[in-house]
């Protein structure tokens, strides 16, 4: 995960920036927007351009004191305010403070002469007077392409872009243009980014009819960045970029255990239970208890005092709550007091990366000290094996960054082996729980072992696993002559 820590150096020296205040962008961009500079955010119809350009100057107005201006060439003033409105922003507000100037250019196409007579003098007096009025500060410029729309001259072009960045960087504000993307090329002439100081580029693209919006940041003159994709999301409280790669290995390494909710399974771990910011799988076919473990660890931790976070992606909150009651387990005291909050939703309604996105969000929102995901075998329904591997890896890496104890369950098939998983993460896992089917004397039962536990000391048993009207029981160490045996779908909690 990126972070302030991280910042990049310059020359040896940080290198101004100005904090754009949308979760996540700051940490992507190692603190922000170069300042005093422009920066080209491109990308396709309706990847966002136009609500980070707008965020940028509410967050700015909002947080930061500083006035902004946004000159639109497309949208009126009153259709950019409704169109963010859903966002939670008001900009008729900030205009009425002073906080916000929304100037809308009509630009027509054919008025345009680029035999020489064109150029920038009206724009730079109309904005030049709209910066001094409201001592702004940021600027957005939304579209490039329309501005520049009547020139096809690519030496006309350029110059007039070389000429307008200038102007900018002259009057010292900072400044978000937004570009649509050309055909086969990162913006539609070719040379936005060339003369831009830094770029940003948006993509929304649609994979078997899941869609997922992604950032990466292009070009940053003066500053390192990283190249990678990350996704982000757009909901009522604005954007959300993922700062998450794979690459965090720097999280600290607590000492302190935590209890597992269940004292026999506390014992076969030291009799202590887990190592708190470590990752934890239960795996086990359909039916054999990991839900109730999974729920149990939630219960703990709520009585602990802390807070939980359970992501559900096979039952409803109600559903839970009622099958985890018939094991003795009440959750509604913790989901009433707000210690527990159940976030229930099905893999296939968004894709892997919006998942990440969306569970990023829940945690940053929510602080908990322990995070439940039950299960993460139905994410394959939301890609490719290998997707979602590369997406749980990071998920892992931001819960340890944060210190969040985890716990994943992981559905394994009848007929498969049972010390693997399909998205092939057990090798990240900490401690690995597996429970297994049984059938002895004519009866079906199941069994409990602790398959790994990196950093303790652990029982190698075999364990009579059994899930009871008071809650779970673990029997006595069972012979090697009992045989696992496959499973029908279906069970109980």
């Amino acid at each position: 995960m990126i972070g302030a820590k991280n910042q990049p150096r310059a020359g040896g020296d940080f290198l101004p920036k100005c904090p754009t205040g949308i979760p996540g962008l700051d940490d992507v961009t190692g603190g922000g927007l170069p300042m005093g500079r422009p920066t080209l955010v491109c990308g396709g119809p309706g990847c966002g351009k136009t609500l980070l350009a707008a965020e940028f100057l509410v967050r700015g107005a909002t947080r930061y004191d500083e006035p902004g201006v946004f000159m639109a060439f497309e949208e009126t003033a009153a259709e950019l305010a409704a169109n963010v409105r859903s966002l939670g922003f008001d900009l008729n507000d900030l205009i009425a403070r002073k906080k916000l100037a929304v100037d809308y250019v009509y630009v027509e196409r054919s008025e345009i002469d680029e035999t020489g007579e064109y150029d920038l003098e009206g724009l730079f007096v109309r904005l030049g007077h709209a910066i001094d009025s409201l001592g702004a500060k940021r600027v957005v410029l939304d579209t490039l392409e329309v501005l520049f729309s009547g020139l096809s001259n690519a030496a006309v072009l350029r110059a007039e872009l070389r000429r307008l960045f200038r102007w900018f960087k002259d009057r010292r504000v900072t400044v978000v243009i937004t570009g649509e993307r050309g055909d086969g090329s990162l913006t539609r002439y070719g040379l936005e980014e060339y003369v831009s100081d830094c770029v940003i580029a948006l993509d929304h693209r649609v994979t078997e009819q899941v869609s997922t919006r992604r950032l990466r940041v292009v070009k940053y003159r003066g500053s390192a960045h990283g190249t990678n994709e990350f996704p982000f999301l757009i909901s009522g409280d604005g954007i959300t970029v993922v700062p998450i790669t794979s690459a965090g290995m720097d999280h600290p390494a607590s000492t302190e255990r935590v209890s597992t909710g269940v004292a026999a399974v506390d014992g076969m771990l030291g009799g202590k239970g887990y190592l708190r910011g470590t990752s934890v799988l239960v795996s086990g076919t359909a039916g054999t208890g990991k839900t109730s473990l999974a729920g149990h660890f939630a219960a703990a931790a709520c009585a602990r005092g802390e807070k939980c976070l359970y992501f559900s992606f096979e039952e409803a909150q109600s559903q839970l709550v009622r099958n985890l009651r018939s094991i003795g387990l009440d959750l509604e005291p913790w989901l009433s007091t707000g210690r527990l909050r159940v976030h229930s939703t099905r893999p296939t309604r968004y894709g892997l990366e919006m998942h990440l996105a969306t569970m990023y969000q829940e945690v940053t929102d929510f602080a908990p000290q322990v995070v439940v995901i039950d299960p993460i075998s139905n994410f394959i329904a939301a890609g490719t094996t290998t997707e979602a591997g590369a997406m749980l890896v990071r998920l892992v890496d931001f819960l340890k960054e944060r210190g969040v104890t985890s716990l994943f369950t992981n559905l394994t098939h009848a007929g498969s082996a049972a010390e693997e998983t399909d998205t092939g993460i057990s090798s990240i896992i900490d401690t690995w729980l597996l429970l297994r089917d049984t059938e002895r004397n004519g009866e079906r039962g199941g069994v409990l072992y602790v398959l790994k536990s990196r950093g303790m000391a652990h029982s190698k048993q075999v364990r009579e696993f059994r899930l009871t009207d008071g809650g779970i029981e673990l029997g006595k160490a069972v012979p090697s002559a009992v045989r696992a045996e496959p499973r029908s779908e279906g069970g109980g909690p």
